[in-house]
């Protein structure tokens, strides 16, 4: 996490693109007396500046009046941005929308036209309903009960009453399914997030214990898209974190009719979408379903321009994370390398763009794939630089033990072509430390360390080479268990080692191996 210091104001200025600030200064400009002609000055000013600086600020307005209590006027500027976004998105978004409405019929309650607020809100109960925005409509209805209230029943039969009270359980029950849903889905990715995917018994265990209170859904057509979605993607999630990756690609694509067969879903939820196409890339590709995968990064990379009225800076981060990371998996796994090298100045630079803002997680991610690729063309001194920037972040991924634990493992594996000598006994000493203060010495781990702890003795080319088969030979009585092939899922060690011993190119070896499972396939 960066320590520098921020300005919330310098950050909202810069984050508004040109329609936007050409709406506020178009609010602002309808005031033209005082105080408000201050704001547009101070705007353009910080508008204009690459950097912070408020001692800058203070010498080209000095003697103003709202310098006095800057503070304040910053404040003030910052909630009139606020305002005029508001305005600028009252019809992007039914959210929007809705409160609009909600707000409208309590103006006009307050002015006691409650005819007129009665039919406001009759209004934004028709759009809840229709986009199935259930607690917004949960406060409409409240407000509707009120107006009930204040005519005395007097407007209201015993039916209609009746009516409310069913419409009220329904929502309710609702209300509760969806919390329920998002409670495990929250709990089974904090769990994901920390440990990844299931390495014994016990942590299958754990995941099974999180989903057991999960309602049992023989159809997911007739419940509310979210709920729908949030059922089949935590048992996606699931499958995935028990190393089944057929039942988990069986609810990543009814996930995707989801969304397919309800009209708005895609445009009205777009970070979820692109989430779900990307996880089904994944989990398409290590299946070995080729033209699903390439369909569905297809499907990905065309969202920008598809949906471009839609496209906001938070769409484009997710969207940057997320595309890349896959990108880089297809190719990787795919053993082209030499394509995946030429997107890494692509990525780099979206690193530098967006590198504070995406999780700390998906960023380490996509700098182990990074390594990888170096690794893989023989630019270790490259992959050691990408390795180093997780590892010197590691405050912002204490919990996150799977991916640190593979960059620690990659790190020593990148000493050993390097033939740094001197410093293999200390890095080895220093990861055999880290995974066994996390319990992460799995039988993947401790065939590896051993290996290590071997190879840095042997001085003898041929004695190396018997090294490197044993460690291939070890890692294939392993790489078939559900539990321990998982390393392979981060990178190919086992085609590492065979390259070693077989003195073939590892992207050479990987190609082979690829097109040969897919032949199967076809």
């Amino acid at each position: 996490m960066s320590t520098k210091v921020k300005d919330t104001l310098f950050e909202l200025i810069k984050s508004l693109t040109k329609s936007e600030k050409r709406y506020f200064k178009l609010l602002s400009s309808r005031h033209t007396i005082g105080e408000e002609n201050n704001y547009v000055r101070l705007f353009d000013f910080i508008d204009k500046q690459v950097s912070y600086d408020e001692s800058i600020i203070f010498t080209e307005f000095k003697n103003e009046a709202f310098l006095h209590r800057f503070s304040i006027t910053k404040k003030r500027l910052y909630n009139h941005i606020l305002s005029a976004l508001d305005a600028f998105y009252t019809a992007s978004s039914i959210d929007a929308q809705l409160f609009k409405l909600i707000h409208s019929s309590d103006i006009l309650y307050a002015k006691s036209l409650y005819d007129q607020s009665s039919r406001v809100l009759r209004s934004a109960e028709k759009l809840a309903e229709k986009n199935e925005k259930y607690i917004l409509l949960t406060e409409i209805r409240r407000k509707q009960k009120r107006l009930i209230e204040n005519n005395g029943y007097s407007d209201i039969s015993a039916a209609e009453l009746n009516s409310i009270l069913e419409k009220d359980g329904k929502l309710s029950l609702e209300i509760e399914r969806y919390n329920l849903l998002w409670k495990i889905k929250s709990n089974l990715f904090f769990q994901l997030a920390r440990k990844g995917k299931a390495r014994s018994k016990e942590e299958c265990a754990a995941y099974d214990a999180i989903i057991a209170d999960a309602p049992k859904i023989a159809e997911t057509n007739h419940l509310p898209f979210e709920s729908a979605y949030l059922y089949n993607h935590i048992y996606s999630a699931y499958w995935f974190a028990v190393g089944d990756m057929e039942k988990s690609y069986i609810y990543l694509k009814a996930n995707l009719s989801t969304f397919d067969e309800r009209e708005g879903a895609i445009e009205n939820n777009l970070n979820s979408y692109f989430s779900l196409l990307t996880n089904a890339i994944y989990v398409s590709e290590k299946l070995g379903y080729n033209q699903d995968s390439s369909g569905f990064l297809k499907t990905l990379k065309a969202i920008p321009s598809k949906f471009e009225a839609l496209h906001t800076e938070d769409l484009e981060i997710k969207l940057f994370a997320s595309s890349s990371s896959i990108e880089l998996s297809l190719l990787t796994h795919r053993g082209d390398y030499d394509k995946a090298e030429e997107l890494i100045p692509i990525v780099e630079r979206g690193l530098i763009v967006f590198g504070e803002k995406i999780s700390p997680v998906r960023k380490a991610f996509i700098q182990f794939k990074l390594a990888t690729i170096q690794l893989g063309n023989g630019n270790y001194s490259a992959a050691l630089k990408w390795i180093n920037a997780i590892l010197n972040e590691t405050s912002d991924l204490d919990e996150s033990e799977d991916i640190l634990s593979y960059t620690h493992i990659l790190d020593l594996l990148v000493h050993l072509e390097m033939k740094h000598d001197q410093l293999m006994p200390y890095a080895l000493k220093n990861t055999q430390r880290f995974l066994k203060s996390r319990n992460r010495l799995y039988t993947f781990e401790k065939v590896f360390l051993q290996f290590v702890s071997k190879r840095i003795k042997c001085s003898n080319t041929l004695d190396a080479q018997v090294l490197w088969e044993e460690l291939y030979q070890d890692l294939a009585d392993i790489k078939e268990d559900s539990f321990e092939g998982l390393a392979m899922e981060y990178f190919d060690f086992m085609t590492w080692a065979e390259s070693k011993f077989k003195k073939s190119p590892f992207t050479v070896l990987l190609k082979e191996k690829y097109n040969l499972m897919y032949r199967k396939l076809s």
